[in-house]
Formats: structure tokens, C-alpha cells, sequence
């Protein structure tokens, strides 16, 4: 069974950074694209951002500049830097893993980020 643990969440200042993490079994992270969804109350899922296995990156149009993903094979984990973070921001934060070869996509539990002074 695939399991994806977030970590990294957490209240900060408009303005902070914070740096989230996702990690997966060992048996599914070299093969999967990984990426990060959020959503905020009342709102739909929103995509953030994604990276595949050999390394494209690509980001929702509202964290273009501020978000950084990346990847570390041998530790089987996915990073979120977050960085310049507004209040807009605040969401629940879900890391999911797509495996292109069974088109199944697993999700974690979700990490939630607060943004506010």
C-alpha cells in the first residue's frame, strides 16, 4: 500500500517561508510524478505544483515565483519550499503521487499552513 506523510506545516507571517515535506514507500517514489494540491475553506482543490521523476517542474499560476518543488530519490521524498507567503496561502496541503504506469494517483493526509500576523 502506498503511504505519503506530510510534515512542514504550520503558522507564520505574511511574508515568511516554510518548507514542506512528503514522504513516500520507497516502492512507488522513483516511479511516481509528485506534486502538491492545497484547499482553502469553501474553496475547490487547487493545483500548486508538480515534478516528475526525471526532474519538470510546473506550478499553479498563483505560486509561480514564490514555490519551489523538488525531489530527493534517495531519501524517497518530495519538498515544498514556500517562500514570500501570503495570507491567500493558507490551505490544506496535500501531496499526491501519480504513477504513470497504473494511472493511479495516491494522496497523503494533508498538512495545514496558516498565514497570518
Amino acid at each position: 500500500q502506498v503511504q505519503l506523510v506530510e510534515s512542514g506545516g504550520g503558522l507564520v507571517q505574511p511574508g515568511g517561508s516554510l518548507r514542506l515535506s512528503c514522504a513516500a514507500s520507497k516502492s512507488v517514489f522513483s516511479d511516481s510524478r509528485m506534486g502538491w494540491h492545497r484547499q482553502a475553506p469553501g474553496k475547490q482543490r487547487e493545483f500548486v505544483a508538480m515534478i516528475t521523476s526525471d526532474g519538470y517542474t510546473d506550478y499553479g499560476d498563483s505560486v509561480k515565483g514564490r514555490f519551489t518543488i523538488s525531489r530527493d530519490n534517495a531519501k524517497n521524498t518530495a519538498y515544498l519550499q514556500m517562500d514570500s507567503l501570503k495570507p491567500e496561502d493558507t490551505a490544506v496541503y496535500f501531496c499526491n503521487a501519480y504513477r504513470p504506469a497504473s494511472r493511479v494517483t495516491n494522496w497523503g493526509q494533508g498538512t495545514q499552513v496558516t498565514v497570518s500576523s
